[in-house]
């Protein structure tokens, strides 16, 4: 796996981009001198961790054969304060959940993603705690 960044602006903006040809774009925040044209570093490892987690439970949950209408994650997390590097010492995963699910099934399926199956949050976990919950959205 590779991914090529480019530079976009003499200051932080910046583009990467994978084999397929598909972009996200990174800033650095005003407060060094970035204008905020994308994500931010850490940020998009809160984004990293909340997609790779959607995957893993929309795919339990077809296995399972759960009609999953929708998904939405809220990935919060909190940084060391004062400290070079701020690594995230506390992210907490609010997943909302739509349709007419087996919330057992369903909760069993976030459980399996953030303990066993989300390679993001598996790495994460080594210096943050992480925490998770399930609301039930029925349609």
């Amino acid at each position: 796996m590779t991914i090529e960044i480019k530079r976009l602006d003499d200051a932080f903006h910046l583009e990467a981009s994978n084999d397929s040809g598909n972009t996200v774009q990174t800033d650095g925040s005003p407060a060094i001198g970035g204008s905020n044209k994308g994500m931010r570093p850490m940020q998009m490892l809160l984004a990293s961790m909340g997609s790779c987690s959607a995957i893993d439970v929309i795919s339990i949950l077809r296995k399972q054969r759960q009609e999953l209408k929708d998904i939405q994650i809220s990935v919060t997390g909190q940084r060391e304060e004062g400290k070079v590097p701020a690594v995230f010492t506390d992210i907490h995963v609010h997943y909302k959940l739509f349709g007419d699910l087996n919330q057992e099934k369903a909760v069993h399926a976030v459980e399996l993603s953030m303990e066993k199956y989300c390679s993001v949050s598996r790495m994460l976990e080594k210096t943050a705690r992480i925490t998770w919950d399930v609301e039930f959205i029925k349609d």
